[in-house]
């Protein structure tokens, strides 16, 4: 069983309009849209925050790995180096 919110049609709507100009009448209905503008805006703005905090923390994660990556080949690098000075000192 499929659900679809948002497939109204005009006739649906109508009779969702009439419905709450009925039961809360013409003096209110500009406050609820007033309230309900606010509450979907704070909605979003909490989503932004989430989708934010989420990139925030994966590119922190990303450069700390990056990070650990180029000590790991400098240290490598270094060892290298060592081993190489090692051999030479030996030679002489």
């Amino acid at each position: 069983m499929t659900l679809l919110f948002f497939d109204f049609g005009a006739g649906e709507i109508m009779l969702v309009v009439l419905a709450v100009l009925l039961v809360f009448g013409p003096g209110k209905i500009p406050e609820i849209a007033r309230t309900l503008g606010k509450f979907i805006n704070e909605i979003k703005h909490a989503s932004e925050d989430i989708k934010t905090e989420i990139n925030r923390e994966a590119d922190r994660i990303d450069r700390d790995k990056r990070l650990a990556e180029y000590k790991a080949s400098k240290l490598e690098n270094a060892d290298e180096s060592i081993e190489e000075t090692t051999d030479q000192t030996k030679e002489n």
